[in-house]
């Protein structure tokens, strides 16, 4: 056994190209070792900035040999009556490059064939890894690609050098007329030479040697430690931290070889910037994190992360607080500007925003938003019906600042502090910011009803609107994130609890486009079964009990609460011994009765005891099933709707459901019909039998 390092030195890859590049690189590894049959141990890979690694442990050192058993014609047809090899014969062995008398006969249940048996010497591991490794290098797939020079194939940034080692040789390969070596490269400021690798066990050291943290989970916990290093040297409190965050540690962990933290401050006025405002302007355009003190409160410093070290951190801070304060002076100038016109007196100016082509503008857009808030509030927040038409009139106008203009993640949380700075009520600014939770799937929802409410509204009228003219996600294409969509409005409603009709919903949401959309039945019917999709998809994702799932989404799918509940109820029920011996026989009810509709019994056509006896239990059950589903208490009536089993089994038992007399048959079938009937208020119980 052996082991291969593979390096790939590139230009600096963008923070956002490593991670996908390395799981890229140790896919195509496996898929290529599975189709080679290659047997290996330890599988990782590692990266920088400027270098992709695969490191692979216990590489088998070669292909084990192998045989094919190749079938032929029959024996019959191989050989005549004189034991000579006919055409067939001959032709399938000059075929396989074989001869006659390499066949073997074998049994089969269709008599005695000819067989070959090809024996393969499997090809030693050094062998194929040029072929490996040139398929490993065209397996990238990046978000943007470029050529360069006069290379004809791309890659995320051109390719500086290739190392290839097995077994600490190297591994004649070459990639666009760039050959392999054991040659890596240092840091690019601190130790910027080439350097000699060996393998993969002194790899790590052999670049930490040369200032390069090639484990990006090392690097990261070194960019955390670096951060609050570079705070508590500075300004010596315990007081203070850093206000870390994920997607900015990653970001930065993947812009440097090795991180060195600095810590500077900026003019304390810039604190009277909302603290998103502020926070964004550091993140998004420096790659800088905030400080702040144990109440979490924002500080006037920030910590920036370099990729070398210097002599004179003086001046390197200073650099930044320059650099930062440039932006902040831009935030700070949009702000002030934009507090200078009210939300209200913008609203007309939303006419000047396209919300989709087909669909309008933005201000045509808030009008449906208010009208369909409106809607939603009286049905569950009716004491608060002004508050929440108020915030959905003022929802989109923040769009139109300079803020947002210039940060668009800040949209919404600009909206809140422009409001609240314009006299608004706490509770619409609020609201203004919440409309756009959850921004993500498992991203914060809306605390307040109020935002939830408008919210809602938004969402709902893109679904309608984008459906009403067509566009539909088809594959992988979702240009308006309708997905997502969906998804927020599934967490949205479960999360409040709310009893909402979607169908109605809908219908009013395209009523409110006018001629502007297809407002029929079958756009109605095209959104409710793509948002049933997304809380199917969701169920399964969780965990939940998917033939429970079925069985009620199967049946109907309009009110999302009521449907977790009765999924709920078949969920539990399910774990009563009598459930699976009724669900069989309730899969028979729905055989037999097929089309059958009425449900009129006659007691004067009931002749069998056993008929009889089911339909005396069946009226008793349906006076006392009925009222627990007014109330949703779908858990009470399936238990029930259990003692249905033994008089359903003696039913079977004793009768013959399809008469020679019409009027018995049909009195029959009209009985199972009402008991079909009355379980598909809570699901189809048939797809929860036992397997």
């Amino acid at each position: 056994m052996a082991e291969l390092l593979f390096e790939i030195g590139t230009e600096e890859l963008p923070a956002g190209f490593q991670k996908p590049a390395l799981a890229q690189l140790k896919d195509n590894f496996l898929a290529q070792a599975k189709a080679l049959n290659l047997s290996y141990g330890d599988v990782e890979t590692l990266g920088t900035p400027r270098r992709l690694a695969l490191l692979v442990n216990d590489l088998e050192d070669s292909q084990p040999n192998s045989e094919i058993k190749i079938m032929g014609p029959s024996k019959q047809a191989g050989f005549d009556a004189d034991g000579n090899a006919t055409k067939a014969a001959l032709g399938f062995a000059r075929s396989k490059g074989a001869d006659v008398s390499d066949f073997q006969v074998v049994a089969t249940e269709k008599g005695d064939y000819l067989m070959l048996v090809q024996k393969h010497k499997g090809k030693a591991t050094v062998e194929l890894l040029p072929t490996l490794l040139g398929e490993l290098m065209l397996g990238f797939s990046f978000a943007k690609s470029m050529h360069w020079g006069e290379h004809t194939s791309t890659f995320a940034r051109p390719i500086q050098w290739l190392v290839a080692l097995y077994d600490g040789a190297i591994i004649p390969f070459s990639y666009e007329g760039m050959a392999t070596s054991n040659l890596s490269r240092g840091h690019r400021f601190m130790a910027n030479k080439d350097i000699v690798l060996k393998g993969v066990d002194d790899y790590r050291q052999t670049l930490q040697d040369v200032f390069v943290q090639v484990d990006p989970a090392e690097r990261r916990s070194a960019v955390l430690t670096e951060i609050n290093k570079a705070v508590a040297d500075t300004l010596g409190s315990s007081n203070v931290m850093v206000s870390v965050d994920d997607a900015l540690a990653d970001t930065v962990c993947n812009l440097v070889e090795k991180p060195f933290g600095v810590c500077g401050s900026f003019d304390e006025k810039f604190l009277q910037l909302p603290d998103e405002a502020l926070i964004t302007s550091m993140r998004e355009h420096q790659k800088y994190f905030p400080v702040v003190d144990n109440n979490n409160q924002l500080l006037p410093h920030f910590v920036a992360v370099n990729n070398t070290e210097v002599k004179d951190i003086n001046l390197t801070r200073t650099g930044h607080e320059r650099v930062l304060r440039a932006r902040l002076e831009d935030a700070f100038f949009f702000f002030a500007g934009d507090k200078e016109e009210r939300l209200e007196d913008r609203i007309e100016k939303l006419s000047g925003i396209i919300f989709q082509a087909k669909l309008g503008s933005m201000r045509e857009k808030t009008d449906r938003i208010v009208k369909l808030t409106r809607l939603l509030a009286e049905q569950f927040i009716p004491e608060s019906v002004d508050n929440a038409c108020r915030a959905a009139l003022l929802c989109k106008t923040d769009l139109l600042t300079d803020m947002v203009g210039e940060f668009p993640s800040l949209q919404g949380k600009m909206g809140c502090a422009y409001a609240l700075n314009d006299g608004e009520t706490a509770a619409v600014a609020e609201a203004i910011q919440e409309h756009y939770f959850p921004k993500r799937a498992g991203a914060e929802l809306p605390s307040s009803a109020l935002g939830a409410v408008v919210g809602l509204a938004d969402r709902i009228d893109t679904l309608s609107g984008c459906f009403g003219v067509g566009q539909i996600p088809t594959g992988t294409a979702d240009q308006f994130g309708l997905r997502r969509i969906s998804l927020a409005i599934i967490h949205i409603i479960e999360h409040f609890g709310w009893t909402l009709s979607l169908e109605d919903v809908i219908s009013k949401s395209l009523s409110l486009y006018g001629d502007k959309v297809n407002g029929g039945s079958d756009t109605v019917e095209k959104l409710l079964v793509f948002i049933q999709g997304r809380f199917v998809h969701n169920l399964l994702a969780a965990g939940v009990d998917a033939e429970a799932v079925d069985a009620v989404t199967s049946v109907q799918f309009d009110d999302i609460n009521d449907s977790l509940k009765k999924i709920q109820a078949l969920t539990d029920i399910r774990k009563e011994e009598a459930f699976s011996v009724l669900a069989a026989s309730f899969k028979r009810i729905r055989n037999i009765i097929k089309d059958n509709t009425t449900v009129d019994i006659e007691d004067s056509l009931l002749s069998e005891e056993s008929e009889k006896e089911l339909a005396h239990v069946f009226t008793q059950l349906v006076a006392e099933v009925q009222p627990l589903l007014d109330l949703h208490d779908y858990r009470g009536a399936l238990a029930a709707m259990l003692t249905l089993k033994e008089p359903v089994d003696t039913f079977f038992d004793k009768v013959m459901v399809m008469d020679k007399d019409d009027a018995v048959r049909q009195n029959r079938l009209n009985l199972l019909t009402g008991i079909a009937v009355l379980f598909l208020k809570v699901g189809d119980i048939s797809k929860m039998q036992a397997s």
